[in-house]
């Protein structure tokens, strides 16, 4: 990049093309373009000053001229679109690629000089203020040359001006963020940071109707997803209000249970008491009547008869229990598996309904490039 060159004094570490975007000062919620076209982008190190730019020029304006902060942070808002803070300068640039590869170079050595800013601010590159090269970490050793040492003119160079507390660039760097997540209404994640807009490849023209219409059908999209989880959590609250009745049904036959084995006990009792009045009747046996004797014997008879029946009628009731019981725990248990089931499809459908909806949204995103390459021409 001659302009560069010329700018600095020296030769670049790095230099890719990209266009070239600045923040609107005014609103902060839409972005400028700062060049007509790609335009070369370097980065320089200043080795009198031990400091690191990123220099931009078309023709004889300077579209970016930002000193690297240890506190800089370059966000990739989307493929091919990223862009960094500079509270110096009081704005934000954005630069657009012309392919995720190139801007994948950029984050690359964006990362390397931020490292080296940090290594010389830990002391471990001091000795560089001079332009040696053995004081140069591994990213600036490309500018201890001589061609590349040599001092840039003071009338080419904004003063230094000392590092501003990490909060500024904060402030700044998140309010950026918030500018880059609203300009087109697209979101993605890459990183830590949420996905911006890709801006044109030319200054921005008017907004045509079709994001508002865009914005509509993403909507619909979004009240068909709440809509099918309304569904499904219906479907599940539905389910448990069965599972409950289940639970309620058991614990009446439970009741039932310890009632007839309340009962099992009375009758034990009972039989107890006729046993005692045999055992009675036995001891006047010889001494009363042999047909009192016989009547006690036919009433003993009766009584383990009716003994006998009863508990047959126990086993049976307990029988039909228990089978009522394993009938209906298996019921709640199909039931149950078939709720998991209607869910788990319910979620199938969310899910498709997402992928769907993330599809149409690249789609409108293919468009929206379409149509501004359109407006364009």
């Amino acid at each position: 990049m001659t302009a560069g060159k010329e700018t600095m004094g020296e030769q670049p570490i790095f230099t890719c093309k990209a266009h070239v975007f600045h923040i609107d000062p005014k609103t902060k919620r839409s972005w400028m373009s700062a060049s007509s076209a790609a335009v070369s982008v370097s980065f320089f190190y200043d080795s009198s000053r031990n400091l690191y730019r990123i220099i931009s020029v078309e023709g004889t304006k300077a579209v970016i001229n930002s000193t690297i902060t240890a506190n800089m942070t370059f966000t990739k808002t989307s493929q091919k679109f990223g862009q960094w803070s500079d509270v110096r300068a009081n704005t934000v640039y954005g630069l657009g690629f012309a392919s995720e590869a190139e801007l994948g170079k950029f984050i690359e050595k964006f990362q390397e000089v931020k490292e080296a800013i940090q290594a010389q601010q830990c002391g471990v590159a001091g000795k560089g203020v001079n332009g040696n090269s053995g004081a140069a970490t591994p990213v600036a050793s490309a500018t201890a040359s001589p061609l590349l040492a040599a001092r840039p003119a003071p009338d080419d160079q904004p003063p230094a001006v000392p590092n501003k507390p990490e909060t500024d660039e904060m402030v700044v760097h998140q309010r950026a963020h918030s500018v880059s997540s609203t300009i087109q209404g697209g979101y993605a994640t890459v990183g830590r940071a949420p996905r911006g807009p890709l801006p044109p490849a030319a200054p921005p023209a008017p907004e045509p109707p079709a994001p508002e219409t865009a914005e509509q059908q993403l909507r619909y999209e979004n009240d068909r997803l709440k809509l099918a989880l309304a569904q499904s959590s219906a479907n599940a609250k539905k389910w448990e209000v069965e599972l409950a009745t289940l639970k309620s049904n058991n614990l009446r036959l439970t009741a039932a249970l310890q009632e007839s084995t309340a009962n099992v006990d009375e009758w034990k009792r009972q039989l107890h008491q006729y046993r005692e009045e045999v055992a009675r009747a036995r001891h006047y046996a010889g001494k009363g009547d042999a047909n009192e004797v016989e009547q006690l014997r036919q009433r003993v008879a009766q009584l383990e008869a009716e003994l006998a029946q009863k508990n047959e009628e126990l086993a049976q009731i307990t029988k039909s229990k228990k089978i009522e019981q394993d009938a209906e725990a298996k019921l709640a248990q199909s039931q149950l598996e078939l709720a998991i089931a209607a869910q788990e499809g319910q979620r199938q459908v969310v899910q498709a309904l997402a992928d769907q909806l993330a599809r149409q949204l690249e789609d409108l995103a293919t468009i929206h490039r379409e149509l501004n390459t359109a407006l364009q021409t």
